[in-house]
């Protein structure tokens, strides 16, 4: 099973994107869909998380900008990114961690680059 990111882009200060991540196949035993990023030169930082339940998470700085949403029917999660600034430039990775019959395990996506230009 793979983990495939899309819908990053160049986008002006003050614009939205939209990320999505799909699972290639069905993923059981989910327990939380989540978001990171990491800009050049800085550590990968959690943006947002859901769990199985639907809580949500957001790192501070996008808070009431950036929503998570997930479509547990086909392991997709999303991220709304509105009011983009150019800090929010990175490159995005979806996240899964989930258990199976040999534990907890968690799958990474390949990356989507988000660019937001002043």
């Amino acid at each position: 099973v793979q983990l495939q990111a899309s819908g990053g882009g160049l986008v002006q200060a003050g614009g939205s994107l939209r990320l999505s991540c799909e699972s290639s196949g069905s993923i059981f035993g989910i327990n939380v869909m989540g978001w990171h990023r990491q800009a050049p030169g800085k550590r990968r930082e959690l943006v947002a998380l859901i769990t199985s339940g639907g809580g949500t998470n957001y790192l501070n700085s996008v808070k009431g900008r950036f929503t998570i949403t997930r479509d547990n029917s086909k392991n997709t999660v999303y991220l709304q990114m509105n009011s983009l600034k150019p800090e929010d430039t990175a490159v995005y990775y979806c996240n899964v961690e989930y258990t199976d019959d040999d534990g907890r395990k968690s799958l990474w996506g390949q990356g989507t680059l988000v660019t937001v230009s002043s």
